[in-house]
Formats: structure tokens, sequence, C-alpha cells
């Protein structure tokens, strides 16, 4: 597989593991292990978590296969988030849903996290949302000193707008190296609202969460719905019975950003099926037929 070089010294398989979903999964500590060998035999070595996903608990999971196979811990690249304090039994201090950006905050997230991962180091940490009550010369502080001490090697966000991007990077003395984004055929607007525009600008690849739509082009009866799964249905015929969700996969990867999806499913044969898109290639005016019938009418 293809990798995705992510700042100075990382680089990312071309399709990243998404864990939010992983006890949804229901497998068993060996029977997750088997999945992330047989994405890693695949080619796909980097996973996406976050210290919120399953009520705090995904990570541990995580965890669980490394310190069943710690080897593994080398060959892959673990992507978390933090910033989210979630309503929860774990955290009955917490009373209502709130962010927290604060150099406190960060720094003991990532040490609850680099324990629940089983790791010392972490190889990119996302703040998970904007937060309005930001002070990004704390946020500068927290990662200056994880960086230092080498518990994360690089830094970046998700949801942020292309201002609070720049804004943030103002104040750090390294560049920030993703901006984990919603993008997919049926969640175009980050095309449009310059998003993507200052990832080509800052050669910095986005990662698209809910790339699938969240299953909607495949169920869903909204008229763009109707219109992408028809395009998508004429493409599938067209390019030798590719499915649906190969095709909607591939239209972000061939893109110009060298956008990478997280694909969130414990399925590995939908694991592979997704690998499989990498090898599909539209035309230039096929991906505008996608783009086209997302928008609901022609390009200007």
């Amino acid at each position: 597989m293809d990798r995705i070089t992510i700042g100075a010294d990382l680089s990312f398989s071309r399709i990243v593991h998404g864990h939010w979903r992983l006890n949804d999964w229901n497998l068993t500590t060996k029977e997750l292990l088997h999945l992330t060998r047989a994405c890693m035999e695949k080619g796909l070595t980097t996973f996406d978590h976050a210290d919120i996903y399953g009520d705090y608990t995904c990570e541990e999971r995580f965890g669980e296969v490394l310190k069943l196979e710690p080897s593994l811990r080398s060959k892959i690249e673990i992507v978390t988030k933090c910033g989210i304090k979630l309503l929860s039994k774990k955290h009955p201090d917490h009373y209502i849903k709130h962010y927290d950006t604060s150099k406190e905050h960060i720094i003991k997230s990532v040490n609850q996290s680099l324990t629940n991962l089983a790791t010392d180091y972490i190889d990119v940490l996302l703040i998970h949302r904007p937060d309005p009550y930001m002070d990004p010369s704390e946020v500068a502080d927290a990662f200056i000193q994880l960086k230092a001490d080498g518990k994360v090697r690089a830094f970046g966000v998700s949801n942020f707008t292309p201002s609070q991007v720049a804004m943030l990077d103002s104040y750090l003395p390294f560049s920030l190296v993703t901006n984990q984004i919603e993008l997919s055929v049926l969640h175009t607007s980050p095309f449009l609202d310059g998003s993507i525009d200052q990832c080509l600008e800052r050669r910095m690849s986005p990662m698209a969460w809910s790339p699938l739509a969240g299953g909607r082009v495949f169920t869903g009866e909204d008229h763009q719905s109707v219109r992408v799964r028809k395009t998508l249905t004429k493409l599938r015929d067209e390019l030798n019975g590719a499915s649906i969700d190969q095709l909607m996969l591939a239209w972000l990867l061939q893109h110009p950003a060298k956008i990478v999806p997280i694909i969130g499913t414990g399925n590995l044969e939908r694991m592979e099926r997704s690998v499989e898109a990498l090898d599909i290639k539209l035309t230039r005016q096929q991906w505008f037929e996608v783009w086209e019938s997302s928008l609901g009418h022609e390009v200007p």
C-alpha cells in the first residue's frame, strides 16, 4: 500500500483503521489481534483512536492487543485525540459535556492514553474539537512539552475550520500535520469552505472521517442520496463491477489533496474491499459526475 508523508519524519498508511465503534464489533482481544495483524498484512498500519471512544474504553481495548504482542507497536502508527469531556459514570465530576484544551488536561489525557494503549509514545495527537474557550498558548505549551518528553511525535486537529488551524499553528514552533474532518460524496463542504484549499497550501494531508457517509448512500431516500446512488451505480457498471463503497473511497483517494480515509469496521472483508479501492481510477469526467450528483447541479 502507498504511504502518505505526515510531517517531517512520519508516514501513514493510505487508509486508516478507525476504532470509534470498536466495542460494537464484539471481538475478543485475540480476535482483535487477528484483525490488527490482517490489516497490517494489507499494508494498513495506522490506527485512529480518541480518549472518549467507547465511553473511555476503546484505547484500553487496543492496548490489550499490544500487551499480547508488544512487537506490533514499532510497526504501526497510533493517532488519538483529546479535548472532549463527556458525561460518564467514569467521570462523575462532569455535570455538563464540555471541552477542555488546558495544558493540564492535554498532558493528563496523553498520560492516560499512553497507559491505556500500553505504549510510551503516540504518533499523532489531535485536539478533537474546536474549543471556544481555548487558550492557544496553553495548547502550544502542552504540545511543546509532550514533544520534548518524547510522548508525542506530531500534532494535529480535528473538525477545525481553516482560520482555527491557522490560529493554533501560529503559536507553535512546528507545524500541525493534519486536520481530521468529515468528508464524503455526501459531505463535500470542505472542498468549498477552504479546508481542502488550506491542506493543499500547507501540503498537509487531511484525514476523512465518515468517508462512506454513514451508509446513507445505500439507504437514504433524500434527493442527494438518491442522485449519488444512481451515479455510483452507473459508474459501478462502467468500472468492472467495483462496489459502491469502493467507488466512494476511490473518489476521495485520487484527489490531489491526498485525503486519508478512516474506515471504522471490524469486518475484515470490508477492510479488504476498502484497500482494493486504491486500484480504482476514475476519469476526471467520472469524478465530476459524482461531484455534480452530490451538489445537485452542474458546475458553473
